[in-house]
């Protein structure tokens, strides 16, 4: 119990502090211009701080969540997994293992949110932020929290992974995400080979390009290279000008993208996502 009281006191620490890092950071030094006075989106309900206090208001949402159900549930699946690994999956070894198998893992379950139309239904509320910055990492409808947490839980029972590998990885994740889906200008050098390894700003805005097939790319959360490995890597490069969201499709008002997932689907998308046109 210290060593998991520890590890959750530490996921804490880090993942805040990242978070009001990155959160600064962008704003003294962004990509993209963020909507300002006078801007349309501004005084738009749907936009500018607006749109700051909706994607927080969904993570407070979740992160009354992850103590209730998220937490308890990974812990029981751990607890009751099958015990099947050899020795030499132990130590530091081990967890650098598990962590590569999750990342493949979460890879998958990204794609199936995509391709999947019932998963999409959950996984559209993230998608239907106009603006991509920090908050955007934290943006995600109850729903997909909860679904992750069952599809994580079967995971963790059938490959057996220690309770102390998953918190790791899902603080790796939080990181990764808000460095991800900042709006931080970064020097194009150090940009160009940090993606050669792992998803940089520029990989996931491509992602969340208003566009169906850049939508439906650029999968990965950790390591860019199993989208290359899964030819699943868009070629856009990114433009900082391009749309964000989804395509034909508005933002939502913050009750609105709670009920989002109840709501039938326009004629458009429920007729096949993947026939939209592409421009």
């Amino acid at each position: 119990m210290v060593e998991l009281d520890f590890l959750l006191g530490w996921k804490t620490a880090a993942v805040g502090f990242w978070i009001l890092l990155f959160f600064a950071a962008e704003r003294l030094r962004p990509a993209a211009p963020p909507p300002v006075a006078g801007d349309p989106q501004e005084h738009n309900p749907r936009g500018g701080w607006w749109r700051v206090a909706r994607n927080l208001s969904l993570w407070l949402m979740n992160a009354a969540l992850s103590p209730l159900v998220v937490l308890p549930l990974t812990f029981w699946a751990a607890s009751h997994a099958l015990d099947w690994r050899p020795a030499w999956w132990q130590g530091l070894p081990g967890l650098a293992l598990d962590i590569l198998l999750l990342d493949l893992l979460i890879y998958w379950w990204h794609r199936a949110n995509h391709e999947l139309p019932f998963l999409w239904r959950f996984h559209e509320v993230h998608h239907l932020d106009r603006f991509l910055d920090t908050t955007s990492a934290l943006r995600f409808h109850f729903g997909e929290v909860l679904l992750s947490a069952l599809a994580r839980a079967a995971v963790v029972l059938a490959l057996g992974f220690p309770f102390s590998s998953v918190l790791v990885f899902e603080a790796l994740v939080l990181i990764a995400a808000i460095f991800h889906h900042s709006n931080l200008r970064l020097p194009a050098g150090l940009e160009n080979a940090l993606a050669k390894l792992i998803i940089t700003p520029s990989l996931h805005w491509v992602h969340h390009h208003a566009r169906r097939r850049d939508t439906d790319s650029n999968y990965g959360t950790l390591f860019s290279f199993w989208d290359r490995l899964f030819a699943s890597r868009s070629l856009t490069p990114r433009d900082l000008a391009m749309p964000i969201g989804v395509e034909g499709r508005d933002e939502e008002s913050l009750p609105a993208l709670l009920l989002h997932p109840l709501r039938a689907a326009p004629a458009a998308a429920a007729s096949g996502r993947k026939n939209l046109p592409e421009g």
